[in-house]
């Protein structure tokens, strides 16, 4: 081999180990690994070969929009290569004005403190997030996603009307989720985190970019995909810089990127991110009951297991023997005895006796349970014929004054209309009208999850 075969050999290796270098900062190869690349390379070339693409002129790398490679299909095991953790942090991204920014803030006492309070919130949460993540083999920083959508509260609703720790609306939860008189999934930590996990890859695998997922998340597919169209680039920074985002979004990413920030770093920051983890496991009740009679009867931490199913509107199981209850995995045993026992009672009632005059919408609206679960409770009961001097059984969901004829159980008296305008919700209407949700969408022969149609006329109470 002469010397300049040798000396073509020998760039041909740099810029082998230059190439290897730039792949390790995305695949998160260490650099040991490479230096033994290289070292294989330059034991195993004989001569001088066809030029590498790489060599040829006019050639250059492309830059990669986002630090990661795209997951696999759902449901899938992780990926081959383990995601090295907080690969969301990459300099391009930490060093934006936005990012920078919102680190200063959220590193302030105040900011430390807003963060601790939220590990409390999600402690009970944190490991099945955690394992649902590394399960769908998504980035291990999406755990930090609910800390701005929710601050881990799942009972947390905007004032658009997003629900639960991941925020959904309930135009976006399809068929993953249910929404009724009784439960609201969109509060359930388990059926929301999968749905949530699922939309983030959805939002990956049509755009290829995580920060354009994320930013789908909080505006739309549509509106980043529109955003993509305009701005002529794929790069979320740029689009945020030319203003293609609205300023939510714009801020969403740093935000999120800030928090993953300083909870990669919780000694350095003050972070309290090592809590005790609670161990808890799900039984089918065989009948319904109270939360608070249960915590009660087992001795559970009654917050804790209002918290462990939140997605119980009324604290009260529904009828429905698929129903999964959270439960603290060492009173288990315990909750099965009880609900297993007869002579326990595990929920209250109200008994009516019906008078002239009553009908079952008039007492659904006082008590405020749909007609359908008074009509569970009470089998053989006709809603167009009651019987003078027969007794309703209906469910306690609320403390409620004894029934008055004509009236709900706020006193508001039906008897105005609204026409449904552009933005209305049942949530929002109840909200003006001072009645629940259940009442309202009962009044109108309506499915609490029902969607409002612009120009319908709904029954409203009268104010004042």
């Amino acid at each position: 081999m002469n010397r300049r075969q040798g000396t073509v050999i020998s760039v041909r290796v740099l810029i082998y180990v230059w190439v290897l270098v730039v792949v390790c900062g995305v695949t998160g190869l260490s650099a040991e690994s490479v230096d033994n690349e290289s070292l294989m390379l330059s034991t195993t070339i004989q001569g001088p070969t066809r030029p590498l693409r790489s060599q040829q002129p006019g050639f250059s790398l492309p830059p990669a929009p986002c630090p990661l490679p795209p997951p696999s299909s759902l449901p899938s095991a992780p990926y081959s290569l383990p995601l090295a953790p907080y690969s969301l942090l990459t300099p391009e991204a930490l060093n934006q004005p936005l990012t920078q920014r919102y680190i200063r803030d959220l590193s302030r006492p105040v900011g430390i403190r807003w963060i601790n309070t939220i590990i409390r919130n999600g402690s009970v949460f944190f490991p099945f997030v955690r394992d649902e993540i590394a399960r769908l083999g998504l980035p291990p920083e999406m755990i930090f996603l609910p800390f701005i959508e929710s601050e881990y509260i799942p009972t947390a609703r905007s004032r658009s009307g997003a629900m639960g720790i991941w925020q959904f609306m309930m135009n976006s939860i399809g068929t993953s989720m249910r929404v009724n008189d009784m439960v609201d999934e969109r509060r359930d930590f388990r059926k929301s985190t999968t749905a949530a996990l699922v939309k983030l890859n959805e939002n990956y695998q049509a755009l290829g970019c995580w920060y354009l997922a994320l930013a789908a998340y909080n505006a739309g597919l549509g509106a980043v995909g529109r955003a993509l169209q305009a701005g002529n680039t794929n790069s979320y920074w740029v689009l945020s810089e030319r203003g293609r985002f609205r300023s939510e979004t714009v801020h969403y990413v740093p935000r999120f990127l800030a928090v993953t920030y300083i909870m990669s770093k919780p000694r350095q920051f003050g972070v309290d991110w090592w809590v005790e983890p609670l161990e808890w496991t799900v039984i089918r009740p065989v009948r319904q009951a109270s939360l608070d009679l249960l915590a009660a009867e087992t001795g559970t931490d009654r917050a804790l297991l209002h918290r462990l199913n939140a997605e119980l509107l009324h604290g009260i199981t529904p009828l429905d023997r698929n129903y999964e209850l959270v439960v603290p995995l060492a009173q288990s045993p315990m909750f099965i005895a009880i609900l297993e026992r007869e002579d326990v009672r595990l929920i209250r009632y109200h008994r009516y006796r019906v008078q002239y005059g009553d009908t079952l919408s008039a007492l659904s609206r006082h008590y405020g349970v749909s007609i359908n679960l008074i009509e569970q409770h009470n089998p053989g009961i006709t809603r167009r014929y009651l019987q003078i001097g027969e007794i309703i059984t209906i469910p306690a969901l609320r403390d409620t004054n004894p029934y008055t004829s004509g009236t709900t159980g706020t006193g508001a008296v039906f008897g105005g209309t609204h026409v449904v305008v552009q933005g209305d919700t049942l949530w929002s209407l109840a909200i003006r009208f001072g009645v629940s949700p259940q009442v309202l969408a009962a009044e109108n022969g309506m499915e609490l999850n029902q969607i409002l149609s612009i120009g319908k006329v709904l029954n409203v109470p009268i104010i004042e």
